[in-house]
């Protein structure tokens, strides 16, 4: 990150501070943004957290996480917000699109525009920058860019175990997306107080009966498995939504069950939804599903930890995703 002094002096005395993350923020966009919102408020900064929409029940453990405004539910007021806001701190999201109609009124807004990121080609809309397309995660970021403001004494516990959250959830459990300075992230967190064991099991062991039911639904009756590919699809239709009354984070991990199998490489999650198809794709080694999100599905993310979207019929949606796994995954 350039300019990292006159940053530091930038945000060296209280100033009205709004952070916002992606569209259906997920575990590293809210660990992230939170992380972040107490780490600016120990300097004195009035700081308030926007999601576009609501996060998933699962990280309603976080303290505090009840505060954010979720722009689905009170635009006006998420709008007044970001427009009092003297800076405004952007996480996980890499164009302004990834929020929605808060893209315009980011753009337009004469704050000082701080990006925190780790997806590629980042647009030019921020006066500071720390893009890292190698980083786990923004979680991760966050700890280097407290590093780079020579704040480590802020890094108490609570903040800790928030970007903890980001690097568990984003490396699937270290199992993918991971580098070694993920690992020194990671010892340090550990070493100020972060109980990793615990932030596991509230993520992870807090799903409920219709979770498991869906799951169990997802495995026994939506999935088809491609074994000349090592690839496995999960479909689930807009009927499935009404007979499982699913909701934001019902189906959260269920794509990772697919390379749980032997053999498997790939892993497809295609969904429909009202007026939309939405891909999570996941890969294995050198099968770089981020290439296939942003070539055909209009999407992205990560090598082996993708997502896309499609305007079409779920058949459709499946039917491409088959023709162009060819190009991507060699046949056994």
């Amino acid at each position: 990150m350039e300019n990292i002094k006159d940053l530091k002096n930038i945000l060296s005395y209280p100033k009205d501070v709004v952070i916002i993350s992606h569209r259906n923020p997920d575990g590293d966009a809210i660990g992230s943004s939170m992380a972040f919102r107490y780490f600016l408020e120990s300097f004195g900064h009035v700081v308030k957290v926007i999601y576009p929409s609501d996060y998933p029940n699962s990280f309603a453990f976080i303290k505090g996480i009840e505060d954010c405004l979720i722009y689905d539910s009170d635009p006006m007021k998420a709008e007044e917000t970001i427009k009092k806001a003297g800076v405004i701190a952007c996480l996980d999201f890499n164009s302004l699109d990834r929020i929605d109609k808060m893209g315009k009124i980011v753009g337009d807004s004469k704050a000082t525009k701080i990006l925190i990121d780790h997806h590629l080609d980042p647009e030019p809309f921020s006066d500071y920058e720390l893009s890292e397309t190698t980083a786990s995660s923004t979680c991760e970021l966050v700890y280097k860019f407290i590093q780079l403001m020579d704040e480590d004494r802020k890094l108490n516990t609570f903040i800790s175990e928030l970007l903890f959250i980001g690097l568990i959830t984003d490396t699937g459990s270290f199992k993918y997306s991971t580098n070694p300075y993920t690992y020194e992230v990671a010892s340090s967190l550990k070493k100020k107080g972060a109980d990793d064991y615990k932030i596991q099991d509230l993520i992870h062991n807090t799903m409920s009966v219709k979770q498991v039911s869906l799951l169990g639904h997802c495995l026994a009756n939506r999935m088809e498995i491609i074994p000349e590919y090592g690839t496995g699809i999960i479909t689930l239709t807009r009927q499935d939504y009404e007979d499982f009354d699913i909701g934001r984070g019902d189906t959260e991990g269920i794509v990772n069950h697919i390379l749980m199998m032997k053999g498997m490489n790939v892993a497809a999650f295609i969904t429909e939804q009202p007026t939309i198809v939405k891909l999570s794709l996941r890969s294995k080694g050198d099968i770089s599903v981020q290439d296939m999100a942003r070539k055909y599905f209009n999407g992205g993310g990560h090598k082996n930890a993708s997502g896309g979207a499609l305007y079409s019929k779920l058949d459709t949606v499946v039917e491409k995703f088959k023709s162009v796994l060819p190009e991507f995954v060699e046949k056994k």
